[in-house]
């Protein structure tokens, strides 16, 4: 059980106090997340897909699933993150496996135009106010490394994913990250290396989390493709 404590040492002995790991569905952005946040006694803050209740209507039909899946995901991230606005004083290191920029694009994705007028409305009126994080990882990989990586974990509305979707949900994370530039970015190709199963490769890319500073930054070991 991390303390308060172990927290902050965490925070003394780690340049970033807030640390988001972005991607596209099968990437492992969470369970990197989740030992990213171990190894530091950090707060995890994830996402929580699973509790979504329209997220299996929405892969089985996206025209008549995607607004009200789209809808309930913008809700419970901007009050997840506005809560952690609140607490900054008291959790000196965190770990999220998503950003909150990142539903805006989904939205463009999977919303018809006028379903995107009417999210775009109801985003405009909710006054978001949540922590920018200080280091975004972006991890990247091939949608064949994707599609074998989300059939191999099994969950089950998952396994309606298409590769057109997913196709498209890659070439608008890369869109948006040729972009950005609110925080530090470090882009990973999780394709090459497997920092869940091979410590040395979490070391390497802890290593290069740690010294991030500012800017952006290309960690691609050269190495075989992980499936």
């Amino acid at each position: 059980m991390t303390t308060s404590d172990d927290q902050a040492s965490a925070a003394a002995a780690h340049p970033h106090r807030f640390i988001v790991l972005e991607g596209p569905i099968g990437v492992g952005k969470t369970s990197l997340a989740q030992k990213l946040a171990a190894h530091l006694n950090a707060e995890l803050v994830l996402e929580e897909a699973d509790k979504n209740p329209f997220l299996d209507r929405f892969y089985r039909n996206p025209r008549a699933g995607a607004l009200p899946a789209q809808l309930f995901f913008l809700f419970q991230r901007a009050q997840q993150l506005a809560s952690l606005r609140q607490d900054d004083l008291f959790a000196p290191l965190r770990v999220a496996d998503y950003l909150m920029d990142k539903d805006r694009l989904f939205a463009r994705i999977t919303l018809e135009p006028e379903e995107f007028k009417l999210y775009d409305q109801v985003h405009s009126r909710l006054a978001i106010d949540v922590p920018q994080p200080d280091l975004v990882v972006y991890l990247q990989a091939p949608v064949d490394v994707l599609l074998e990586r989300i059939a191999r974990r099994g969950i089950r509305y998952e396994q309606f994913i298409d590769r057109a979707y997913l196709e498209r949900l890659n070439d608008a994370y890369a869109r948006f990250f040729h972009e950005y530039d609110r925080a530090p970015l470090l882009m990973v190709n999780a394709a090459a290396i497997d920092p869940l199963n091979n410590e040395a490769d979490f070391a390497e890319l802890l290593s290069s989390i740690q010294r991030m500073r500012r800017g952006r930054l290309y960690f691609n070991p050269l190495r075989n493709p992980v499936i």
